[in-house]
């Protein structure tokens, strides 16, 4: 059996950086919250989701993705972790929010009523290409990111980490970080064989990101 490696994704070359400008520059736009499968949008076009638990950065690359300071709203009570949030990218993707998880104070009754609404929406959405989660560069894969992994593989939904907050660790850290969370998605039938590398503050790997999504049909 073929081991996997888990590269750090490469800068773009200028063709791919260019159509992950464009498709950045154009319009992207708040279309609704979901709260139950019933509200989905149409499964009429590709869409890719981010997934992350709490504090983890997830709202702010968002926003310096889209290049906006406020699209997606960060939030650290679990009252608000509620909704899958769809957005529009022009006329031919939607991104998608999904609920932060790890919150240890929710209540029991919330968080499975958000585990529930999530499988269903990740085993029950043909349009969805790719799962972007969210690993925090200063700790690396956590227990509780163990469980979104594990249940993007029995989705059998493809995802891809992207790790964030790279500029506020050492390259020592980080380094150690990324070993640790190669050894982590090694275990993982689901994972997509590169890492993203991402600061929100800083600007790194947003490029990379919006060059991925936009080659993403």
């Amino acid at each position: 059996m073929t081991k996997i490696t888990f590269n750090i994704a490469p800068e773009p070359d200028a063709a791919p950086r260019e159509k992950g400008r464009l498709l950045f520059a154009g319009p992207v736009d708040f279309l609704k919250g979901v709260v139950a499968m019933s509200g989905l949008p149409p499964a009429d076009r590709a869409e890719v989701c981010f997934a992350g638990r709490s504090n983890v950065g997830k709202s702010s690359l968002i926003n310096a993705l889209t290049g906006r300071k406020s699209l997606a709203r960060a939030s650290n009570t679990p009252g608000r972790t509620q909704e899958i949030n769809y957005f529009t990218m022009g006329e031919s993707r939607y991104l998608v929010d999904l609920p932060g998880y790890g919150y240890a104070e929710a209540p029991v009754a919330v968080v499975e009523k958000w585990q529930r609404l999530l499988k269903s929406y990740l085993s029950g959405r043909p349009t969805l290409r790719r799962a972007f989660v969210l690993i925090d560069a200063r700790h690396g894969v956590k227990k509780v990111d163990e469980e979104i992994l594990t249940l993007l593989d029995k989705s059998a939904v493809t995802f891809q980490a992207v790790m964030t907050k790279i500029d506020k660790v050492s390259k020592q850290e980080l380094a150690e970080n990324i070993e640790q969370t190669r050894a982590a998605l090694a275990k993982h039938p689901a994972a997509y064989p590169e890492i993203v590398l991402t600061s929100s503050e800083k600007g790194d790997g947003i490029e990379t990101l919006r060059a991925i999504i936009a080659g993403i049909d």
